[in-house]
């Protein structure tokens, strides 16, 4: 067995789609007789700043011969990868091993691939070591993901699907022509064992991409042939080709534990914590609020803090951030960026469902004023007192469970509710 891994073909501003060259390098090794077991589309670490949109790398298993699948990887990759964007530097990596016996170290560096920040000197002396045939254009920054890619089928457990099918090259950088019921009818076949194909709150057609690329849609799943059959039920332009991709889309696999006090810029994290300031609306719709830690044993300084956000394009999911209260417990998710967390996720572990608050006159029914400074307080019209202020319940709009941001929102390696597998009761924004 062989595998090939590529990685940045693609541009912003350009288009073109690393899955497009992986599909066709894999057509192209049908063409020359060999077999091809499966396509993966591995998402790595979503904080990378050179990343374009999803940060794909793709790996193709092949039983074809390393030197003529490296041979014909290279040329379709030559024709077709966007290096006339500076910012695009494409790598190959071919192995002749089977694709889930990899080096000890090459599993390792796809799973610190999807969770770190790695070098091209990382990938450069990894692939040396080993001996693989490799080529590059530029800096050759995709060998980074290109070896990823190679390690994933060991290093990773959980796994989706994700079937694209592609427009005619004459159509690319044109508007796609799409009937918008019928992705929603297929959208509600195919629930719930295939998701974020639309988002009903904002109806939006989340499976078909804004790019001028070649995909026409993508349609993810937990079953292959769901994935299959969701796309057949889309009325659309021609399909000019398809092809069926394994994933971690959807698996939450770039989340690591931490806590207040640990997290870092660049990394995605999964902590507890308790919310420890009002929401704070601000200019351009984004909400914000912070996060310290439940135990109150930080520096002399008082606890560790967290800022968390929901920015403006996770839409009613702010709704669900502006309710929250000082003293709620959560678990949060989410990438941190210049020391804030932006939010993917969160549960609320326990609400805060009580306040204090200026006692009531028990014969007039009026709200009694301050006796002065540690005095209680009085009413003045009936000169009833209270030593304190009086607890009163509080009516809250969430309840304990998780909250996600909706599907026009999510990143494309974020887990949806949908999926299951969370600890808690779960609220999804279909």
């Amino acid at each position: 067995m062989t595998v090939v891994g590529i990685d940045d073909t693609d541009s912003r501003e350009r288009g073109m789609c690393t899955t497009y060259v992986a599909a066709q390098i894999a057509e192209r090794l049908r063409r020359d007789g060999a077999g091809v077991e499966r396509l993966l589309l591995v998402r790595l670490n979503p904080a990378v700043e050179y990343k374009t949109r999803g940060n794909a790398a793709l790996a193709i298993h092949t039983d074809c011969d390393p030197g003529r699948a490296f041979e014909l990887a290279r040329e379709r990759l030559e024709e077709l990868a966007e290096t006339a964007d500076e910012r695009t530097n494409p790598g190959l990596v071919v192995t002749p091993a089977e694709p889930n016996e990899p080096p000890d170290d090459v599993a390792e560096f796809a799973w610190r691939a999807i969770r770190e920040h790695l070098t091209i000197d990382d990938a450069a002396s990894l692939i040396d070591r080993h001996g693989y045939r490799s080529w590059h254009a530029d800096d050759g920054r995709g060998r980074i993901g290109a070896l990823a890619a190679i390690g994933s089928w060991r290093a990773l457990a959980d796994w989706t699907y994700e079937y694209i099918s592609y427009r005619d090259s004459g159509r690319w950088g044109t508007p796609r022509t799409i009937d918008h019921e019928s992705v929603f009818a297929a959208a509600d076949w195919g629930r719930p064992e295939v998701w974020d194909t639309v988002d009903r709150g904002e109806d939006d057609t989340v499976c078909v991409p804004h790019t001028p690329g070649p995909i026409l849609h993508g349609i993810r799943g937990d079953d292959p042939d769901a994935v299959r059959a969701v796309a057949d039920r889309i009325a659309s332009e021609p399909v000019a080709s398809s092809q069926l991709f394994v994933t971690n889309q959807g698996t939450d696999v770039h989340l690591q534990g931490g806590t207040l006090e640990s997290v870092e810029d660049g990394h995605a994290y999964r902590v507890d914590g308790r919310v420890a300031s009002e929401p704070e609306n601000r200019r351009g719709g984004h909400v914000f609020v912070d996060l310290e830690a439940e135990s109150g044993d930080g520096n002399a300084s008082g606890p560790a803090r967290l800022e968390c956000a929901a920015f403006e394009p996770t839409k009613r999911f702010r709704d669900r951030v502006r309710a929250l209260r000082v003293g709620d417990r959560l678990t949060v998710c989410g990438e941190v960026a210049r020391g804030t967390l932006k939010l993917e996720k969160f549960a609320v572990r326990d609400l805060v469902t009580t306040e204090r608050v200026t006692p009531t006159c028990p014969d007039c029914e009026r709200r009694m004023k301050s006796a002065g400074r540690n005095q209680g307080y009085r009413c003045r019209d009936c000169g009833t007192s209270a030593d304190g202020k009086a607890t009163q319940d509080l009516e809250r709009d969430l309840e304990t469970g998780w909250y996600e941001v909706p599907p026009c929102a999510r990143r494309h390696i974020a887990k949806p509710l949908v999926r299951g597998g969370f600890d808690a009761p779960t609220h999804p924004e279909r």
